[in-house]
């Protein structure tokens, strides 16, 4: 018990330093509003490797994460803290995030904590960097549903994604718990950068992780 409620503060302690960090990162770049939003998009993405390191059971993690997804979809609609909310455009980002992180606790959590790792950091890692390179970086556009997606982007989430994995992989290996074969990684990032081609209101915030830490367990041998 004394683990799990070091690693519950561990948690806290790093969510409420991305909070103010995020809080810096409006006011020292208020013209970029996305950076803080992204910010907290990648750093959240931590809490599971953090969870997972310090064993917190199913019973703690699953409310925690339900808790956290209640409070995005507060502070989207009151705008509590605005760092962590897009201010140019319509999206339910946040709130999904929350949404895929608990699914993924719920059904794979602690038999399988590299399935939830896999998911999260994906879209964390590969999405986040997606949304800062490919508007800093001009290259071949296109637009899905209203959506504008770019060559540096996709492939910022493609290589970004594929690193995850087979980083995990090894520590997953190390860890004793079960992986996909390495030829299979490339399949699982390739479901999740199309999957994130189809990011309406912020809906491959959850898309994303839930199909790729499915595929990952599915996989996983």
């Amino acid at each position: 018990m004394g683990q799990q409620l070091l690693g519950v503060a561990a948690v806290v302690g790093w969510l409420t330093l991305l909070a103010l960090a995020a809080l810096a990162v409006r006011k020292r770049w208020n013209g970029q509003r996305e950076w803080s939003r992204k910010l907290v998009h990648i750093g959240t993405g931590a809490v599971v490797p953090i969870a997972w390191g310090f064993g917190i059971s199913q019973a703690i993690a699953v409310p925690a994460a339900g808790a956290i997804t209640l409070l995005a979809a507060v502070n989207h609609r009151i705008r509590v803290l605005p760092a962590i909310e897009d201010v140019d455009r319509h999206s339910y980002g946040t709130i999904a995030y929350g949404a895929s992180i608990t699914t993924l606790l719920w059904c794979f959590w602690p038999q399988q904590p590299a399935a939830v790792t896999a998911g999260v950091l994906v879209m964390a890692i590969g999405d986040g960097l997606a949304g800062l390179l490919g508007p800093l970086v001009p290259s071949f556009s296109w637009t899905v549903w209203g959506q504008r997606k770019s060559m540096v982007g996709t492939g910022a989430m493609a290589l970004a994604s594929l690193t995850v994995l087979v980083v995990l992989r090894a520590v997953a290996l190390a860890q004793g718990c079960a992986a996909p074969a390495p030829e299979l990684l490339p399949l699982i990032a390739l479901a999740g950068v199309l999957l994130e081609q189809w990011a309406v209101v912020g809906f491959d915030n959850f898309t994303v992780p839930v199909a790729v830490g499915w595929l990952w367990s599915a996989l996983a041998h």
